[in-house]
Formats: C-alpha cells, structure tokens, sequence
C-alpha cells in the first residue's frame, strides 16, 4: 500500500491521552512488531488496553505498570494480538478480557460487535468488521473533541492485510472496508505499523487495491491457474519466499471469493 497521499500520511504525533507500547516481535508478518495501545483520558483513574498482543513477560509488565485498567480488548484472536491477554489479566488481578470469540475472554461477556462501551472519560463504538478473522472487530474511539479508529489488523499503518481462508472471508473484508471508507479524516492507530492519519483514505487504498488484484487473479483463473499455488505464481512472481505461504493464503481466499461471486450470478440468471 503507497503511503505518498498526504490524505494518509504517517502521524507523527499520538493524541495525548493514548500511548504505544510496541511489542517485541518484528518480523514479516507482525512488521515492526504488535502495537498495544494504552488509552487514558485525563485525569482519569483507569485506563483501557487494547491488543496486550503476545506472552512475554517484560512487555506485559510494562503495561501492568501503566495500570489500573477499566478492562483489556481485543482485535481479533490471532496469537500475537492476545496471547499474553489471560497473563496480564492475571498481573492485574483480574482485569476483565473482553473479545468477540468467547475463548479469548476472562472474567467479562463477550463484545457484542456494534456494542458501546463507556466511563472513565472516554466512548468506546465495537465496529463490526470481520474479514481478517471471523472475529476482528476495530474500535472508534472518542475523548474530548477527538476521534480514533484502532483497527487491529483489518488495515495495517504499512503493507497490505492478510485475509487466508477458511477462517477469513475476502466477501466479508470487502464490506468491513466499505464500512471503515466512512471515517475520513480519522485517525487510524493499527495493529502493526506506523499510525495514519486517515481511516477513510487507507480503507479506500485497500479496496483499490483488492479490486485491481481480484482482477489480476480472474485474469489468472481464466488463464488456466486453479490452485493458489498456480495463482501466486502468476500474479506474485516476485513474491519473498519467506511470506509465499501468506500469499498463498491470500490467493486461496480470493479464489474463493471469486468463485462464489460467479455461482451467485449464474443462480441470479437461473432464476430469471
């Protein structure tokens, strides 16, 4: 993804009631490493975590330091989001785990996806938005006058976002991105990489970006390439071999979508 538009240029500046401690995990698929982000708004007792991300022990103790917490929330279920969760719970002596996925809870209901959640000086909206997982949801997020979109993996602060089948689903990411489209002019604070300084900007970006590469793997399929493997021989060509298995991934659920897409027309012309 091309970070030139100055519509979606990296922030350089947090607002002053979120902080980030990033976790120490970089590598190809987490970037410079998973980002939890500790939201306080002044003056207030408690704070909110998001994304505590992966069981380490020296990163989960600085962010207990910064406690007390209101509850910890998480993004989606993959290991280096919410892996240390249940550990940094524990630290805090029981802070509540809330998450769409019952499994990554503790001692809390699961996220209701378009619930609210309020208090300690700040609004919290659960934007529904699977696609990445089944169970990723983004988080808008008001204090005083300003807002943030924290949108775990669904877009990421650099590169593009990984949908593998069957847990993702290419159909459903397209639509929690027509979603996302809707906050311009938003802070965008990811799971990976740098902040951004617009949610609708980048979530535009993605759709272009998804629409020219299903384009790509149509031309592919009609070509004569069935598998992913065959696909991201094609339209990948100079993947790095160390994310292949990614892009296989990825080809498998645009395969998927595509297929699915045609079924769905000629059901449509069959019941005409």
């Amino acid at each position: 993804m091309g970070g030139a538009d100055p519509a979606s240029a990296e922030v350089d500046r947090l607002p002053g009631w979120v902080s980030l401690l990033r976790a120490p995990n970089p590598g190809p698929m987490t970037l410079d490493g998973t980002n939890t982000w500790i939201l306080r708004a002044p003056g207030a007792e408690y704070a909110t975590v998001i994304d505590p991300g992966p069981l380490d022990e020296a990163h989960l103790r600085r962010i207990a330091e910064l406690g007390p917490y209101q509850f910890i929330l998480i993004t989606h279920g993959h290991h280096d989001h919410v892996e240390g969760a249940e550990r940094l719970s524990e630290l805090l002596g029981g802070t509540a785990v809330l998450a769409v996925d019952p499994a990554h809870c503790r001692n809390g209901e699961p996220l209701d996806p378009r619930e609210s959640l309020g208090g300690n000086g700040i609004e919290i909206q659960v934007l529904d938005t699977p696609g990445h997982t089944g169970d990723s949801v983004c988080f808008l997020v008001e204090c005083g006058n300003e807002r943030v979109v924290f949108t775990g993996d669904t877009i990421l602060g650099r590169g593009t976002t990984v949908v593998a089948a069957p847990d993702g689903s290419l159909s459903d990411y397209l639509t929690s991105l027509e979603l996302l489209r809707s906050y311009e002019k938003v802070l965008m604070l990811p799971g990976h990489g740098p902040a951004r300084t617009d949610t609708g900007a980048l979530a535009q970006e993605y759709l272009d970006h998804r629409r020219e590469r299903l384009a790509q793997v149509a031309a592919a399929m009609a070509a004569g390439a069935e598998t992913p493997e065959a696909v991201v021989d094609v339209v990948y060509p100079d993947i790095d071999p160390r994310v292949r298995f990614a892009a296989e991934w990825s080809a498998a659920a645009q395969i998927d979508h595509l297929r699915r897409e045609s079924a769905a027309r000629a059901d449509g012309l069959d019941r005409l």
